[in-house]
């Protein structure tokens, strides 16, 4: 059985989107984003990470 899975990731652009075509005509794209995450650990100190993802896009969304 298929299922649907939706993610939604807020960041910011680590490079501009690289927006190209497959032999069938395909839009692909492909972007980084950098999402940075704080927090206080358990001896109260301030912890920042910073998590790098690949994203790719197909089709009408590789478009826009």
């Amino acid at each position: 059985m298929a299922s649907l899975n939706k993610v939604l990731i807020m960041g910011n652009l680590t490079r501009d989107p690289e927006v190209r075509y497959i032999p069938s005509g395909t839009a692909v794209a492909e972007l980084g984003v950098a999402v940075n995450e704080s927090f206080r650990n358990r001896e109260g100190q301030e912890v920042e990470n910073t998590v790098f993802v690949d994203v790719i896009v197909w089709a009408r969304q590789a478009e826009t």
